[in-house]
């Protein structure tokens, strides 16, 4: 087993090296990859049942596409049926197919933007036609093969993120050009009955982890909460992260409880600090915002996004266990 600077050590790689491992992912599905009968243990049958199953959950992708084993979709895809996750997020209609096969859904599907989707987005001007041409694009792709959410971001407070002399758009005018670009994209999603779920990210670490986003606008989760009510759309709600929550603002089981499902349309984890396994080593207590997200009568996914120090089924397994309230 690895030690925590040695993985931390493996983190350490660019955005776009994260784009470029998933890029690879999709060529070798569309290639055809070989499913090996047993990979984990246990063969490819049907799903296990978690105890309750009160909590939707399901594994983002990239933790386990890109860091550590560098899974295959079809690895990926077994780990979920051993584990009794609904499915998987984060991927795109290149990859559905393949989970299709193990019966697992695609509980959030990327919004179709090159390189990181986050730093270019409805915010800036310069960048919202492209982001709403390609997320129109794939809320129908979306529509048609039963994929009920795709994610959004309100981009990187940076002008020009060629250019850091361009100086940076002041919140309330980011604030208003991502309303606008929602209100847009509202109705397409309406019309084809796909949730627009946009991410609150913190800004406070350094990326070169995956810890952090410095230069997020919607780096606060009241500023992003305040968005979505000024959308007004049944179809455009909050990606509510309680990581990058506990990091930026706290106070996780308030604000659950103040949004309701009203605004909350996806839960992403991680462990605080660092990002890590939903373990005794991190300070929220899940097991207790899961009950929240109980209480408000969520019933949506919950997915694990959690970067993986040692071996990533048994963080997964207690991951699933500790959640499922």
């Amino acid at each position: 087993m690895k030690n925590l600077d040695e993985n931390r050590s493996e983190l350490k790689i660019s955005r776009r090296d994260m784009i470029k491992g998933s890029a690879a992912l999709s060529a070798a599905v569309m290639a055809g990859s070989a499913i090996p009968g047993k990979l984990f243990g246990s063969s490819v049958e049907p799903r296990k049942k978690l105890g309750s199953g009160r909590i939707n959950q399901i594994i983002v992708s990239w933790p386990y596409m890109v860091f550590g084993n560098q899974w295959s979709l079809d690895e990926l895809c077994q780990a979920a049926v051993e584990l009794g996750a609904q499915g998987i997020e984060l991927v795109g209609p290149d990859e559905w197919p393949t989970m299709k096969k193990y019966g697992l859904v695609c509980g959030l599907s990327v919004n179709g933007m090159p390189d990181p989707p986050y730093e270019k987005g409805l915010n800036n001007p310069r960048y919202q036609e492209e982001v709403i041409t390609r997320t129109k694009k794939r809320i129908e792709e979306c529509a048609e093969a039963g994929v009920k959410n795709v994610i959004a971001f309100t981009g990187f407070e940076h002008r020009d993120l060629d250019n850091p002399d361009a100086g940076i758009i002041p919140p309330d005018e980011g604030a208003a050009n991502t309303v606008a670009g929602l209100k847009e994209l509202a109705l397409h999603a309406e019309k084809h009955d796909v949730t627009i779920c946009m991410e609150h990210l913190n800004s406070r670490f350094e990326n070169d982890d995956f810890r952090g986003h410095p230069g997020y606008q919607g780096d606060d989760i009241d500023y992003c909460a305040d968005i979505m009510r000024e959308v007004g759309s049944s179809h455009v709600k909050l990606l509510f992260d309680i990581y990058h929550v506990q990091i930026m603002n706290g106070d996780i089981i308030a604000r659950i409880k103040e949004f309701g499902t009203d605004l909350i349309g996806h839960i992403h984890t991680a462990g605080v600090p660092n990002r890590r396994e939903l373990d005794d080593q991190q300070e929220i207590n899940y097991p207790a915002i899961m009950q929240a997200l109980l209480d408000i009568g969520y019933e949506g996914y919950v997915g694990h996004e959690f970067i993986a120090t040692r071996d990533p089924m048994d963080g997964l397994r207690q991951a699933m266990d500790l959640c499922d309230v």
